[in-house]
Order: C-alpha cells, then structure tokens, then sequence
C-alpha cells in the first residue's frame, strides 16, 4: 500500500473539515474502531469528530444503526446496501454532517466464492445522498484492515473536499 502516510490523510482531513464546518462520525464494522482511532490521534479532533459505532456483529447493525434486519437477510452483512444503511445509521445517530461505514471479510476466514476474504464496502453519506465502493484486497488481516481504513479516510477526504464553503455539494 503506497501512497500518502496515513496520519498525513488524517491531518488534511481535520483542517479540511475545521476550515469547512464539516462533523464526521464513523460506523465500523470489520475495521473495529480503526478509522475512529486514527481520527482521534490527531490532537484537536473532537472539534470535528462527534464519534464511532462498531457494530461487529449482525445484531448491533440493527440495534445500534438501525440497519433493516430483512436487509442483512437479503444480502448479508458485507453488502453495499449495508454499507448504505450503516453510514446513514451514524449520520442520523451522531447528528454529524457526514459519516463513513465499513463492511468487509477482513479474513484470514470467513470468506466465500460470492464474498471472498478482502471484499470490503465503504460508504460515506451526508445530507445530499449517499457513496458507496467496493474493494477486494489481498493482503492478510491487518494490511486489509489498513487499506479499508485507508479508503475510509480517503473517500472522506473526497466528500468534504467537493462541498463548498457553506456546506453543500459543489
């Protein structure tokens, strides 16, 4: 995984919500708090950060996020509609102008031919909708985690990045 140092995405993620009036939440599921964390080692990130849910297990998407349970039947967990609905969860739960979600098979099990180990959802959702992708890394469990807390930080970094000034979408 190159690119960028991870704590430098995180840097110009701060002074990029703080310029813009933008409070980020998290909603994490297979990364366990790790985008929240790398958030919150930046010294002065409760000025942007209202807070994080991991919601690891099926029952606390619901409980937690308000994730539709018939959904995680249709779908299963790592889902790009779960991932929807966890990013939409926090954002609603946090108050926050913009939330992230992350589902995926961080391995080394638990992966199957339609969801293989690496498959991952990121979703960021703010007032004017909802963006989802999806990965598969290859890597073990750890560098899978890094590089869905990676592309977390960085399709936040993208969302803020197009809303102007007052908040809205470019």
């Amino acid at each position: 995984m190159d690119g960028e140092p991870l704590i430098q995405l995180v840097e110009r993620l701060q002074a990029l919500c703080l310029q813009r009036g933008v409070a980020v939440a998290t909603a994490e599921s297979c990364t366990g708090g790790l985008v929240a964390k790398l958030i919150t080692d930046v010294a002065g990130s409760s000025a942007y950060f209202r807070g994080g849910i991991v919601s690891y297990s099926n029952d606390a998407k619901v409980g937690l996020l308000g994730v539709p349970a018939d959904q995680l039947e249709a779908h299963g967990a790592v889902s790009a509609q779960v991932a929807r609905s966890m990013a939409l969860g926090a954002l609603e739960r946090t108050g926050s102008d913009m939330a992230v979600a992350i589902t995926g098979v961080s391995g080394p099990g638990g992966g199957t031919p339609a969801k293989p180990v690496g498959l991952t959802y990121v979703a960021v959702a703010d007032r004017d909708g909802v963006q989802v992708r999806r990965f598969v890394w290859t890597w073990d469990r750890s560098a899978n985690r890094d590089a869905s807390a990676r592309a977390a930080v960085e399709l936040l970094l993208e969302r803020v990045s197009a809303r102007n000034e007052t908040g809205g979408a470019r």
